[in-house]
């Protein structure tokens, strides 16, 4: 993968071929960016652009180490030391791209195949190579269950550790450096403590990248022994754009879902997939039922949506969730700025601000701000298996009272 297959981060790209052109890269490097964000794929077209021979080999000159060396001014005999990304091209890119460079290790989550033996991620790489090919962008939950986890937990093991060490601690077959790329060192847990000394004393040139999206739940010993690359969300226009370029989608459903995915790409085609739901109208239908207190509705909208599967149960409730913010903004940003398009980050289309006028009429601001509260902690049990029709009979309990305590709040 190179850099130019990565949706946005110039300033991350630029500042990853800094580093090594100006030979002020550290041995550990942990790359922090929510789900989503292209993390993962940073990570592999930075491995890719170390061991590329045209980036790389020409660019860092043999002799002095990658780690603490002079910095080398380009020169009229060496002009690829401005190149700015992989080749593409040459021996090492292409085996680099099929993830099948013997000098660039991976490991990540796994579930046992087999249950007298720990597993690694030597055992899963054909699984491997194939998930990236298809969700460079994906999650957890797609990597495990594209391994048939189904409801397993997946883990980095004591097994695995013993395996990185063994492999880091050989000599490079190719390229002048070994680079090892941990997915979600979160699972880890206290068996990072093996790989310590490893990370603080490392063989010469070897490379750690670290990808991770809660540095919170990292062993804060592996945390102190890596330089941060702190990943941003990608912006709506990228998102937007990768959308149309390659997913696909016309313009208006990308333009729309963009602002619904939060900056999260995997999201946003996971929205695209579902594109053709009305939301709009299963929300106003909730709505509705639990305003009226029709109670015989409100309980075959529950069985339908519990119905749906639990991407499309999410999905749902990440529409509503939209739809109460641009509500809220429509009730504090001033209508002229909204009618002339002065606020270019409040992209709203009719219908939704017909909803949103709407929902200013039956719900204070501090009530929609309660509603994105209990949508938001929804979406954090659906994710965990949370039995979805105790989930939406308790939710929609928790709207009627948020609705009803507003009303008496305007009445009196």
């Amino acid at each position: 993968m190179q850099f130019s297959d990565v949706l946005g981060q110039q300033p991350i790209k630029d500042k990853l071929v800094q580093l090594v052109q100006h030979n002020r890269l550290s041995h550990a490097l942990l790359f922090l960016g929510k789900e989503g964000s292209g993390a993962l794929s940073l990570a592999l077209a930075f491995a890719q652009y170390i061991v590329c021979t045209s980036a790389k080999e020409q660019a860092v000159p043999e002799g002095p180490s990658l780690f603490g060396s002079e910095p080398v001014a380009p020169t009229k005999s060496n002009p690829d030391l401005e190149q700015t990304d992989s080749c593409g091209i040459c021996a090492a890119c292409q085996k680099a791209n099929k993830l099948v460079h013997p000098d660039i290790h991976f490991s990540f989550p796994v579930i046992t195949k087999k249950s007298t033996e720990a597993p690694i991620s030597s055992d899963y790489m054909n699984e491997w190579r194939e998930f990236i090919a298809s969700y460079p962008y994906g999650n957890v939950y797609d990597w495990l269950q594209s391994i048939g986890a189904e409801n397993k937990q997946g883990n980095i093991t004591k097994r695995e550790c013993e395996d990185i060490n063994k492999k880091l601690s050989l000599k490079s077959f190719e390229s002048k450096y070994k680079i090892l790329i941990m997915w979600l060192p979160e699972y880890l847990g206290k068996e990072g403590n093996r790989l310590l000394k490893l990370i603080e004393e490392p063989p010469p040139n070897t490379i750690f990248i670290f990808v991770a999206q809660d540095e919170n739940v990292i062993l804060p010993t592996i945390l102190s022994r890596t330089q941060l690359i702190k990943i941003p969300q990608l912006s709506h226009l990228d998102i937007e754009s990768a959308l149309v370029s390659r997913a696909g989608a016309n313009e208006k459903t990308a333009k729309q879902l963009s602002g619904l995915a939060g900056g999260n790409y995997r999201e946003a085609l996971q929205l695209l997939q579902h594109a053709e739901e009305d939301w709009q109208e299963v929300a106003r239908d909730w709505l509705k039922f639990i305003n009226r207190q029709q109670i015989a509705e409100q309980i075959k909208w529950i069985d339908d949506m519990s119905k749906m599967g639990r991407e499309k149960q999410k999905q749902f409730l990440l529409f509503f969730i939209h739809l109460l913010e641009q509500a809220i903004r429509l009730e504090i940003v001033d209508e002229d700025k909204l009618s002339n398009n002065e606020d270019s980050s409040f992209n709203i289309s009719e219908m939704e601000r017909d909803f949103g006028v709407r929902l200013n009429k039956l719900c204070s601001l501090e009530a929609q701000e309660a509603i994105i509260d209990e949508l938001n902690k929804a979406c954090y049990y659906i994710e965990r298996n949370a039995n979805p029709k105790i989930l939406f009979h308790a939710l929609s309990i928790r709207l009627f009272y948020i609705i009803k305590d507003n009303s008496l709040i305007l009445i009196n």
